[in-house]
């Protein structure tokens, strides 16, 4: 529309100066020449205005970018203790197959499946009637034993009698002698028979080793059992210890000697099942393998934790943080104002009075509450863009306003996913 308007107007000029021509002497007179001067200088003329109203004008009224406005505040300063992750599976504290120690028939269980059993409880009984008597036999023996010692002292106390009178040879005398030892031996020997049938009458009631979870029976009643030997010994049942319980993690290299040079604090654990967002376990580090795997170039480790209500179960899944030395001093900034510029990490911080904006590489830590940690690279004083971060990033200067980093204490943690239900049926009414 503008350049429609410019050619209208300048139309009219060069009709104009057409018609002041023609007065002046027409085309071909003596002023032919400076009237067509007149006319082409005014139908630039217009053009020119145009030009010129339409960019000159337009660059002389542009407004300079006001200043951005942000919101900055000084780092906040906590004790905080750092942890290192693992993962890992629960193991019983002991483990025990229950195995017979004497062979027959079972005629009795005496615990339900699943229980938890207690240190000396009776589990099965094996038919005693066989090992009763082999008992019996064995005391028969030992008392036909002890008679024959009788004797032998009886004839050696009158062969020392007659010694004195020369009526006994000192070759019967020493047969004698001889006779009483075989026959204190041979009574030893059968009250040795005795206290081994008695045992194998104590073996044939299987009694719980230890406290736990003992499992499903292997054996059912009526069935021969073996206890010949202990590789050929029939399996009757586990029981596994569950208080305290353990959990085996492995760790890398750089973590074990990270944790070896730790002072205090490098043994508590803290452990969250897959279902759960905190880590309520709480434990210690008992043991740590002798050597570093040459394969996978990790090591091994143990961390003992309570499991007083059996709630925590061998194999189950965790993840565990270990702590990374003793409680230490802070800055904690807000994450999003932790931002990346190619291979670093910075933070934009307003210096001076007059809004000066600077990128402060830093070197964050672990997340905390949503506020990360700043290893290094921070001073407490230093003001930290915390809101209108874009704007720092362009803006060689800024306006600044006051602002406060503050801990999320009520942020709830991620929901854990729970298994949904495979079916689901309506309920009877009632």
């Amino acid at each position: 529309m503008v350049q429609q308007g410019l050619l209208y107007v300048s139309v009219q000029i060069r009709r104009r100066a057409r018609g002041a021509a023609r007065r002046l002497g027409g085309p071909t007179g003596p002023a032919s020449q400076p009237a067509r001067r007149l006319c082409r200088a005014a139908g630039r003329g217009p053009l020119v205005f145009g030009a010129w109203s339409l960019f000159g004008d337009r660059e002389a009224r542009a407004d300079a970018p006001p200043i951005p406005t942000v919101t900055v505040a000084q780092p906040l300063q906590r004790t905080i203790t750092e942890w290192d992750d693992y993962v890992g599976r629960f193991e019983a504290s002991q483990a025990v197959e229950i195995r017979p120690r004497v062979s027959g028939a079972l005629v009795s269980i005496h615990f339900r499946d699943g229980d938890i059993v207690r240190k000396g409880q009776l589990l099965f009984t094996i038919d005693p009637r066989p090992f009763a008597a082999a008992l019996a036999e064995a005391r028969a023996r030992a008392a036909s034993a002890a008679t024959g010692l009788t004797l032998a002292r009886s004839e050696l106390a009158r062969a020392n009698r007659l010694v004195a009178d020369q009526a006994v040879s000192a070759e019967e005398v020493d047969s004698l002698k001889a006779a009483v030892q075989s026959a204190e031996a041979s009574l030893a020997a059968a009250r040795a028979q005795i206290r081994s049938r008695q045992l194998d009458m104590e073996f044939t009631r299987v009694r719980a080793p230890i406290t736990g979870r003992i499992s499903d029976r292997r054996v059912d009643v009526g069935n021969l059992v073996s206890g010949e030997s202990a590789a050929n010994a029939t399996v009757l049942t586990t029981i596994n210890a569950l208080d305290p319980i353990y959990f085996a993690f492995d760790g890398s290299e750089a973590l074990y000697l990270k944790q070896r040079r730790q002072k205090v604090g490098a043994d508590q654990v803290e452990i969250r099942l897959q279902d759960e967002t905190d880590y309520k376990w709480k434990g210690r580090v008992d043991f740590t393998d002798n050597a570093i795997d040459n394969g996978s170039g990790t090591i091994r480790g143990r961390a003992i934790v309570q499991n007083p209500g059996y709630f925590l179960t061998p194999g189950m899944f965790g993840n565990m943080r270990l702590a990374s030395g003793g409680p230490r001093s802070a800055l904690l900034v807000p994450d999003a104002a932790v931002v990346t510029d190619q291979a670093r990490k910075i933070v934009y911080v307003v210096s001076g009075k007059d809004g000066s904006v600077k990128p402060q590489p830093v070197e964050p830590g672990a997340l905390v509450s949503g506020l990360r940690v700043i290893r290094s690279g921070l001073k407490p004083q230093d003001r930290v863009v915390i809101s209108g971060v874009q704007f720092a990033a362009t803006a060689p200067k800024v306006q600044t306003s006051a602002g406060k980093i503050e801990i999320a204490t009520d942020a709830p943690g991620a929901a854990a996913k729970i298994p949904a239900a495979s079916q689901a049926t309506l309920a009877a009414a009632r």
